[in-house]
C-alpha cells in the first residue's frame, strides 16, 4: 500500500492473493514459516485463526480475491471464510478443474471462483464443462497457464471464448508468457470493440455480452 501511495494510485489498485495454503498445511495446522529451520512455531495458525487473519486483511486492505486460502481438503474453512467476506475466493488446488470437485464446492458453498487449467483435468471437453458449471453457479472464472508452460498460445483464445477476458499468465518476463500476451493483442485487434472489465472482473460476461 505504501508503494501504491508513492505512485499516486491510492484508490485505483485492488489486491489479489495466491496463498497456495496446501503447501504449508502440516499436521492439521497452517505454518506460515514452514521453510525456516529450526522452526520456532511462531507463525503456526489454526484454521480458525488463519480465517480471522484473512478477514482482517480484507477489512484493512483493498483485497478483492484470494486463491487457495486453505488446504485443498479443508472444506469447512473455505465455507466459513466465504460466508463472512464479500470477495472472490478462487479454487485452484481445491478444484483442480474437476467437474466433480466443482459440484462438491457448489454444494458446500466453499468458493465462488474457478482457476481453470486444462492440464489439470487433461481434456478441453472436461475443461469446458468445468467452466460452464462454474458460470452456471454464478462463479468468477479465469483461465490460467501452468508451471513449466510452453510458448503455445492457445490459452488466450480459450480465455476470451470461455471467460470473457479473464486470464492468469504471470508477469510478461519470459517468452512463454509474452506469447500469451501477444496473442491477446492479436485477438483485440481482430475483435475491435474491446472493453476493460474493471470492477466487473468477477463476472465480465454479464457486463460485456
Amino acid at each position: 500500500m505504501d508503494a501504491v501511495a508513492k505512485v499516486d494510485y491510492t484508490g485505483k489498485i485492488k489486491i489479489g492473493m495466491d496463498v497456495a495454503a496446501s503447501e504449508f498445511f502440516l499436521d492439521g495446522r497452517y505454518d506460515l514459516d514452514f521453510k525456516k529451520q529450526p522452526n520456532d512455531g511462531a507463525y503456526v495458525y489454526t484454521a480458525q485463526s488463519l480465517c480471522e487473519l484473512y478477514r482482517e486483511f480484507v477489512r484493512d486492505f483493498p483485497i478483492v480475491s484470494i486463491e487457495d486460502p486453505f488446504d485443498q481438503d479443508d472444506w469447512s474453512s473455505w465455507a466459513s471464510l466465504l460466508s463472512s467476506v464479500d470477495i472472490q475466493l478462487v479454487g485452484d488446488d481445491l478444484l483442480v478443474t474437476n467437474p466433480k470437485r466443482i459440484a462438491e464446492a457448489i454444494q458446500k458453498k466453499a468458493c465462488n471462483g474457478l482457476l481453470l487449467k486444462v492440464n489439470q483435468i487433461g481434456t478441453v471437453t472436461e475443461s469446458i464443462k468445468a467452466a460452464l458449471d462454474s458460470k452456471a453457479a454464478g462463479w468468477g472464472l479465469m483461465v490460467s497457464h501452468c508451471s513449466g508452460e510452453t510458448v503455445d498460445n492457445f490459452i488466450p483464445d480459450l480465455s476470451v471464448w470461455l471467460a470473457k477476458s479473464r486470464i492468469k499468465t504471470g508477469a510478461p518476463c519470459r517468452s512463454e508468457r509474452l506469447a500469451k500476451y501477444n496473442q491477446l493483442l492479436r485477438i483485440e485487434e481482430e475483435l475491435g470493440d474491446v472493453r476493460y472489465a474493471g470492477q466487473a472482473f468477477r463476472s465480465p460476461w454479464r457486463e460485456i455480452c
